[in-house]
């Protein structure tokens, strides 16, 4: 919201020497936040002149100019002679001189330059070249705008342009703040500087009359609110749409954001920013018969006035006369009942609308607007009729009109429910010891009515508050009006038992451990094919159910996603595509998979605006599928590049049991690898996770063919666990294991056994029967060929053997060798390679 400085010191006092920065500075302590600071781009000498002479030279380029003699009073120069190129001016006229030195919008330098044959000393300016308008036919004649001051009067204070403009950030609850009597009211609370409101006015004087009274027939409220509780209408005859709008109105209009379309128009606009109330005025002799307000028919047009033709919705709330919809009520008026130059009688509208109905159809539409952004955030019901008595006095002072009885009232009972502020409760809230008159003293400022009760007060908010409905908003009030600075800055102790829960705090050790390895977390929205779904989300690519949406962003990815990998699938083809070929991603996030026959949503969907009943949150929950946490992570090019003297590493599955590692360290449990087959994945390169007995994962190159499908070039490596399951498995606190300060024994062992043996089941067995003193076993090799019989491999493991104890003895480490290799010989039939 703009508001001229020269405006607001009409309803508030405002020292003379009060800065634009003092005045936001003043209104950032009541809750506005400051945006900017508006002035005319002109600087003088801007003075009124009058015409001395005036002689027109045709040219030769079929253009006649005048020469003109202009005195501008002897502090200036006296008379100076001028070239112009408009014609409606004569001898005796007084016009608005630039002298040379000034600075005119835009900016436009003004100096003393040779045109036409002459030395032109300075500009008869226009409305334009001041900044007052779009009229540029013709230059600025002082007496059709009804001034007459003495020759060498300062033009830029005579025509307002010294005026400057303070803008705030009005927030969507606080919209009695669009308004210069919002705000020099929110100056008054910041300042206690004296407010006088325009609104009060002799409510005898506001009545307007009868024989234009409009008929409300809504007969499909939104939210059972009927779109229109009041209509005042006034009517001003004889009114003279070719008067000028005065300067200083188009001045402050101007500074306010808005631009100046003649007198009549100006008047409403301006009665809105003083007010608040949006008002609309229609040309009297262009209405046929009564006005109706109502909601649009099924395929129902009108032509509004920014002339579109608009479709309109069967929620649209429409101002209708005889001849159809002349107005979408609360957003823009129609093109047919417009005011023009041929406007004689005007019929005055100001209203009150739903603001759910006005914020829909402005939003549905398109078009917002002054009026719709005030109606939408709640408008004074009652200053209706004080905004239609101020726009019609206006009509009369400034374009001729006289003030009848004819207009008309449909107004409803306005009930503001009382609100219960117990005493004690700002103090306990706010944190301030507010004694219990600054509580009433704060609360009657801002125009709410107190009355003491038992234990507190009842208040019952002021008409233009529509944001204070509860004991809270009303403690947030007495704490901005008596200063948020009051407030001490002391963090609150945390309650026990609150704070992150055990699987909160697991999930992001996992994540935080991917990503310290390298990895980059990249969320994917959740959509995807069935197709996906069922070749990612299952072992075998079975068919599987899974969640459609009704109303799905896209309507090629309909389907909530089973698994992480298709998102990941889409990142990395993104990404290679734009020369990114060397990924290693990962991503936490929710999966969805229904139990087969059950059949998840609902068909009911509760009403906006109103709190759903406990069987109605129950049906809710119970129609959402399980949700369980997973991660993923993939990995594709290569793991190190191409260097000097070295060849490039690829990525593949050692990274990616890597990556397994990291997670099951992160969340506290031991994830083994076994042999398997997954559709989506390589056959003989594919591994079950396993952790706790339970499965609860899979790892593996992808298959070529799912990897060409996605286009991503060369091998990808994928792993997903169930996150959720694993960190139930690994339990809750997890207790760093003790150091030994004993030094360990390594020995290294190789076997002969079939080739078909899995490794993992291998390294499992030596584990067992090494027994306690065994700390690690790793495989680090895995050979196939010469010295080998054929149909045989030999794996080598690297063995860490300590004791809490002592120092272990070479014998000691090598029993337990051979105590695993010989479980290894029963199991597999294994034997020591020679």
């Amino acid at each position: 919201m703009r508001v001229p400085l020269s405006w607001l010191r009409e309803y508030v006092d405002l020292a003379a020497e009060a800065t634009p920065e003092d005045v936001l500075a003043a209104l950032v302590t009541v809750g506005f936040e400051e945006e900017d600071v508006h002035r005319f781009d002109i600087t003088g000498p801007v003075v009124v002149g009058q015409v001395v002479s005036v002689e027109p030279e045709p040219q030769s380029n079929g253009k006649t100019i005048n020469w003109c003699q202009v005195d501008v009073g002897p502090e200036h120069g006296g008379v100076r002679g001028i070239v112009c190129g408009a014609h409606n001016f004569g001898v005796g006229d007084k016009v608005v001189v630039t002298l040379p030195g000034a600075v005119l919008p835009g900016p436009f330098p003004i100096a003393a330059r040779k045109t036409y044959g002459h030395v032109s000393d300075g500009m008869i300016a226009s409305a334009r070249e001041l900044g007052l308008g779009d009229e540029h036919n013709g230059i600025v004649v002082l007496s059709d705008l009804g001034i007459d001051a003495p020759v060498g009067t300062d033009a830029i204070a005579l025509l307002g342009l010294d005026d400057v403009a303070v803008e705030i950030n009005v927030t969507p609850d606080r919209g009695y703040a669009f308004s210069v009597r919002g705000v020099a009211r929110e100056y008054s609370h910041a300042t206690g500087a004296a407010f006088r409101d325009p609104a009060e006015r002799d409510f005898a004087e506001l009545q307007p009359g009868s024989g234009h009274t409009a008929v409300v027939d809504d007969q499909a409220p939104v939210r059972g609110r009927v779109g229109a509780s009041e209509f005042v209408t006034r009517v001003v005859r004889d009114v003279d749409p070719s008067r000028p709008t005065p300067p200083w109105m188009i001045a402050r209009l101007s500074l306010a954001g808005m631009r100046s379309l003649g007198v009549l128009i100006d008047i409403t606009n301006y009665v809105m920013l003083e007010l608040g109330q949006p008002l609309h005025g229609y040309d009297l002799d262009k209405l046929t018969g009564g006005i109706t307000v109502r909601r649009a028919t099924p395929g129902e047009k009108m032509t509004t006035l920014d002339g579109v033709e608009r479709k309109l919705h069967v929620e649209d709330l429409l101002i209708t006369d005889d001849s159809g919809p002349i107005g979408l009520a609360g957003v823009m008026g129609g093109g047919t009942t417009e005011m023009s130059d041929t406007t004689r009688n005007v019929l005055i509208e100001a209203a009150t609308f739903d603001a759910t109905t006005i914020a829909r159809t402005a939003r549905r539409h398109k078009l917002p607007s002054e009026a719709s952004k005030r109606f939408e955030r709640g408008v004074d019901p009652l200053i209706p009729f004080v905004a239609a008595r101020r726009a019609a006095d206006l009509m009369v002072e400034l374009a001729g009109g006289t003030l009848t009885e004819e207009g008309g009232a449909l107004f409803a009972e306005v009930f503001v429910a009382e609100i219960e502020l117990p005493r004690g409760f700002v103090q306990g809230l706010i944190g301030v010891d507010y004694t219990d008159d600054e509580i009433t003293g704060a609360l009657t400022t801002i125009g709410a009515e107190v009355t003491a009760a038992e234990n507190g007060w009842t208040v019952i908010p002021p008409t233009w508050r529509p944001d204070l409905t509860d004991k809270w908003t009303l403690a947030e009030e007495v704490a901005r009006i008596h200063g948020l600075d009051r407030i001490p800055a002391v963090l609150p102790t945390p309650p026990s038992g609150r704070g992150l829960t055990a699987h909160q705090q697991g999930r992001r050790r996992v994540a935080n451990a991917l990503a310290a390895a390298g990895f980059v977390e990249t969320p994917a929205f959740p959509f995807t094919t069935e197709a996906q779904n069922d070749l990612h989300g299952s072992a075998s690519g079975e068919h599987l159910p899974s969640i459609r949406l009704a109303n799905p962003l896209d309507g090629q990815v309909p389907f909530l996603r089973r698994s992480l990998i298709p998102g990941l699938l889409q990142t990395a083809h993104r990404n290679i595509s734009r020369g990114l070929t060397d990924l290693a991603l990962f991503e936490t996030g929710a999966v969805f998979v229904p139990e087969p026959g059950v059949e998840y949503g609902t068909a009911e969907v509760p009403p906006l605006g109103v709190r759903p009943s406990d069987e109605v949150l129950a049906e809710l929950d119970a129609s959402i599928p399980p949700q369980e946490r997973h991660v993923a992570v993939l990995l594709t090019g290569n793991v190190s590049p191409r260097q000097p003297g070295r060849a490039a590493e690829a990525a593949g599955l050692v990274e990616a049991l890597d990556a397994v590692r990291v997670i099951g360290a992160a969340a506290g449990i031991e994830i083994d690898v076994v042999q398997t087959q997954r559709a989506a994945l390589h056959p003989g390169r594919t591994g079950a996770l396993v952790a706790g007995g339970e499965e609860v994962g899979y790892v593996g190159e992808l298959h070529p063919a799912v990897a060409e499908d996605a286009d991503l070039p060369g091998r990808a490596t994928v792993l997903e666990l169930d996150l959720d399951r694993l960190l139930a498995l690994a339990g809750g606190r997890i207790v760093a294991a003790t150091l030994s300060t004993f030094p360990a024994a390594t020995q290294d062992v190789s076997l002969t056994l079939p080739a078909e043996v899995p490794a993992g089941e291998v390294r499992a067995a030596l584990a067992e029967g090494a027994g306690a003193l065994l700390e690690s076993v790793r495989l680090v090799d895995d050979y196939r060929g010469e010295g080998v019989p054929e149909g045989s491999k030999s794996l080598t493991f690297a063995l860490r053997f300590r004791a809490d104890d002592r120092t272990l003895t070479a014998a000691e480490a090598s029993e337990a060798k051979m105590a695993g290799v010989a479980v290894a010989a029963e199991s597999f039939g294994a034997a020591l390679r020679d």
